[in-house]
């Protein structure tokens, strides 16, 4: 994985989920910007996917366990779609911090797999 894309993939989600989890906290329902902060963790994370499918075969295969990879990929990817939904059907406050709190649970997830795919050894 490209340094620069992980980053900018934990910058947004770290951004979005400060701002979603404020925005909760004093009180603000859910609004388009953390939604749409959601939207694009995701399509980062769906980038993110074409290219983990894609390294192997251009020579840049993981240094670490591939079933944990994967799994936190797939459980990136499932958590901002979910947290948006709840969020727009529940319309709280509370809704909102959820969406914050997932979108920080994504960050940590982006740099494991970050780690996993480039530093440590199989």
């Amino acid at each position: 994985m490209i340094l620069w894309f992980t980053l900018t993939q934990v910058g947004v989600a770290v951004l979005a989920g400060l701002i979603a989890v404020v925005a909760g906290l004093i009180g603000r329902r859910p609004s388009d910007l953390t939604v749409g902060a959601l939207a694009l963790i995701e399509v980062l994370l769906i980038v993110q996917i074409v290219i983990a499918l894609i390294a192997p075969f251009a020579g840049n295969p993981p240094t670490g366990s591939l079933l944990e990879f994967w799994t936190y990929l797939v459980s990136a990817a499932l958590l901002p779609p979910a947290g948006a939904a709840w969020a727009l059907i529940e319309r709280s406050r509370w809704s909102t911090v959820v969406m914050g709190v997932a979108a920080l649970a994504v960050a940590v997830m982006v740099w494991r797999m970050h780690v996993i795919w480039t530093v440590q050894v199989a």
